[in-house]
């Protein structure tokens, strides 16, 4: 059994103890407040250090300092930190610009396999060289120093944003291409009565490349009401191989025409081509919104095209620009509605269950239609 605290009585008027009370329960209140209000009400209901101590998980230091001080000078008093005289900085300002400057480098640059600076490793480095440079102060610098000098730049060089260099001069144009594009079909499309048979019809292409076939290798547990309330899936899994979607979204009426391939080649394009010439009326103009894969100008392509002259016309997105194209927004719901989580025991099955799915939202198409204009025009 604890023995009772020597120490004297602390004695709350009942505004001081729902005060604590308040405070105790906060979650806006610094942590050290909310803790040593715990303490301070936990020793005035009676309880010893010790029982405090268990109760609490608080060190018994900690504790008694807090204690000593409301009874000395208060509840106040008990809550806060003594007033110290600020210690003059240890690590100099020359010393926090040695190890910013450092870090903006690169630990290949100096001898390492690493290709960024983690803390440890810019810590270890630190305390080796730092005092050749002339920065005795960081002779024992920790990782939480190191830490502290980065934040308050702030530099953060153990992180990786990837960014897209612009590599094509003529993307404001060919961006601007493609927008008077899709404004013209918008205009198109809201006609109350458009013409039978479009001079021209629109239509966006690309590929949805490496869509991996994955054969589980244990059956999936279906859920089960009150026990289970998702289907439950084995991690390991069997990798059959990939396959190509190639697809061509009608602007117009949000038709798909798409093929599914092993491979993506001029052949498997030109086919794709050959499908979109049949589907439609052989008096209009088709006009292909396309990237620049070779395939799309390739020594068959173009072979093919000469073959259907004045039959198509070639858009194409900027180098780096492949999110201009909307057709991207069409595989986007393919990857979040019948792709997702997919298995399968064949490749043969994953082209099958993809053509299904290309069936299932021609069966009720929706038109896709580009709306952000302001958002590209301030790219511009």
């Amino acid at each position: 059994m604890s023995r009772k605290s020597q120490k004297a009585e602390l004695i709350l008027t009942s505004e001081r103890r729902q005060f604590l009370t308040e405070l105790s329960r906060s979650r806006t209140a610094p942590v050290r407040e909310i803790e040593r209000a715990q303490i301070l009400l936990k020793f005035a209901d009676g309880l010893s250090i010790s029982n405090i101590q268990k109760a609490l998980g608080i060190s018994r230091p900690t504790i008694y300092k807090c204690i000593e001080k409301a009874l000395a000078m208060g509840v106040d008093a008990g809550l806060k930190d003594k007033y110290h005289s600020p210690k003059a900085p240890v690590i100099t300002e020359e010393a926090k610009a040695w190890v910013v400057n450092l870090a903006c480098t690169k630990p290949k640059e100096h001898g390492y396999a690493a290709e960024v600076w983690s803390l440890r490793l810019l810590a270890q480095y630190t305390r080796q060289h730092a005092p050749q440079a002339g920065h005795e102060c960081l002779a024992n610098a920790a990782k939480a120093t190191i830490q502290r000098i980065l934040k308050a730049q702030p530099i953060k060089p153990h992180k990786v944003r990837y960014f897209t260099e612009n590599r094509d001069p003529a993307f404001v144009k060919k961006m601007n291409d493609v927008l008077v594009v899709y404004r013209e079909v918008n205009l198109q499309n809201e006609q109350p009565t458009p013409p039978d048979g479009l001079p021209i019809i629109t239509v966006s292409i690309d590929e949805k490349p490496s869509i991996q076939a994955i054969k589980n290798v244990s059956e999936d547990l279906p859920p089960v009401p009150g026990k289970r309330t998702y289907i439950g899936r084995d991690y390991h899994y069997e990798r059959l191989g990939t396959l190509s979607l190639l697809a061509g979204l009608d602007l117009h009426t949000g038709h798909v025409i798409a093929q599914v391939h092993d491979r993506h080649r001029s052949r498997e394009f030109v086919s794709l081509l050959q499908a979109i010439d049949e589907f439609y009326p052989k008096d209009c103009i088709i006009r292909l919104i396309l990237d620049n894969h070779s395939a799309h100008i390739s020594k068959e392509t173009m072979g093919y095209l000469a073959t259907r002259p004045n039959r198509f016309i070639y858009v194409h997105t900027p180098t780096h620009g492949s999110w201009l194209n909307l057709v991207e927004t069409l595989f986007g719901k393919m990857a979040r509605t019948f792709l997702k989580n997919i298995r399968v025991n064949t490749k043969e099955e994953l082209r099958q269950r993809i053509l299904k799915g290309i069936e299932e939202i021609n069966d009720a198409p929706v038109v896709h239609r580009w709306k952000n204009f302001k958002f590209a025009e301030n790219l511009m």
